[in-house]
């Protein structure tokens, strides 16, 4: 390893994939406001980035798009494959934050990259190529499935970090067991600590009294059973305009191009838009987002981070599940993930949601307690996360 280090001026947020998941675009947002230095981050959109709450907070700079054009992707695909050169693309990608533009503090900030496949093999070019430069890498926020961590590529990986912050204790004693306790740290994910921006409310929308619905295409491909998390959904919403007084919010929380939230909500709107009673919250940054829900009495929610923003606001919350992170997190905050968590992999029936709900519904004044007593130890845990990356690239 070289022994140049970087530039000190600012630290680098790598591997965010861009604000139009709203997840991503929360966990850059409150990591930017807790670092002891300016911050750049490398994107996948500085569209995506501009049009949110990112613009104004920091540096912006887009990754080098390899595969969009033809001649580059050849170049660097026979650079690979020819002269064995695995990091050569990656050179490109991060060119303008590694070389002579590197910085001496890289953080990965992709919270689950790790549970997708097809991101691992980036995850450990990135941190190859900026630990090889002489810099120092930290994971952030990050989820692990425990499996991973049974591969000697990805502990050698993991080795690389200077530092690794769990979000939940799940990945904590998986990194614990694998021989890494000495470099790694649990503090809860920092879009906990994400404000809520208050909007106006439409028609339809009773402030303390909607049930908050998120789903995602996403988890829709992981179901077992075709169709089973949709038909789940409808019943849920039929039951709640039939035997109570509650109001339906559905509630996007990614919406991109190949992975909208919206193209399932809408087909759910359509069903239920002439009862008066179901609303569709249109898209907007994370704050906004955050401030529709928890205006709502409970949630029901896919998207990780749609789910965080209820746990943070005291809203009573189910998590339709399919990862360690929402295991995790249920874990941590309630001692139990039983009855938080469904996983999608487990639906058989149409009717499981809406005996979830029933059961949240049931135990809402507890589970309101809960969160209530566990929050602010809670919130202070995540607010510890700046502070350790703080002391740990002064040594």
């Amino acid at each position: 390893m070289r022994r140049y280090r970087g530039k000190k001026d600012k630290i680098v947020l790598y591997m965010h994939a861009g604000s139009g998941n709203h997840g991503c675009e929360a966990i850059a947002n409150t990591v930017i406001r807790m670092l002891p230095k300016p911050a750049i981050v490398v994107t996948n959109s500085a569209a995506e980035d501009e049009a949110y709450s990112l613009r104004g907070m920091c540096t912006l700079i887009e990754e080098k798009k390899i595969r969009k054009h033809f001649f580059i992707h050849v170049y660097y695909y026979l650079k690979e494959r020819l002269l064995n050169d695995a990091e050569a693309a990656f050179r490109y990608r991060f060119r303008e934050v590694c070389g002579r533009n590197l910085r001496q503090i890289n953080i990965s900030i992709g919270g689950d990259n790790y549970c997708y496949d097809t991101l691992v093999k980036d995850l450990v070019y990135a941190n190859r190529l900026f630990t090889g430069q002489g810099a120092q890498t930290f994971l952030l926020g990050c989820s692990i499935e425990p499996e991973l961590l049974s591969e000697p590529e990805i502990i050698e990986d993991m080795k690389r970090y200077s530092g690794i912050i769990a979000r939940e204790s799940i990945t904590w004693q998986a990194l614990v067991q694998a021989g890494l306790k000495e470099k790694s740290f649990l503090a809860p994910d920092p879009a906990f600590l994400l404000p809520a921006e208050e909007q106006p409310l439409p028609a339809g929308f009773a402030a303390g009294n909607t049930l908050g619905l998120n789903v995602s295409p996403m988890v829709v491909e992981r179901e077992e059973i075709p169709g089973i998390t949709l038909d789940n959904y409808r019943e849920l919403i039929r039951h709640v305009l039939e035997h109570t007084d509650l109001s339906v919010a559905l509630i996007p929380h990614v919406v991109w191009k190949n992975n909208d939230d919206r193209t399932v909500l809408r087909e759910l709107y359509r069903e239920f838009r002439d009862t008066g009673r179901v609303v569709l919250i249109e898209d907007c940054g994370c704050a906004q987002l955050k401030g529709y829900i928890a205006k709502c009495r409970f949630f029901i929610g896919a998207r990780t981070h749609s789910t965080i923003a209820a746990y943070s606001s005291l809203v009573p919350t189910l998590v339709v599940g399919y990862s360690v992170k929402a295991r995790g997190i249920a874990l941590d905050l309630f001692g139990t993930w039983e009855n938080y968590v469904m996983p999608v992999q487990a639906l058989r029936e149409r009717g499981e949601l809406t005996a979830g709900f029933e059961w949240l519904r049931r135990e809402e004044e507890a589970v309101k307690k809960r969160l209530g007593a566990v929050m602010p130890a809670y919130l202070e845990r995540a607010r510890q996360a700046g502070k350790m990356i703080e002391r740990l690239t002064d040594q």
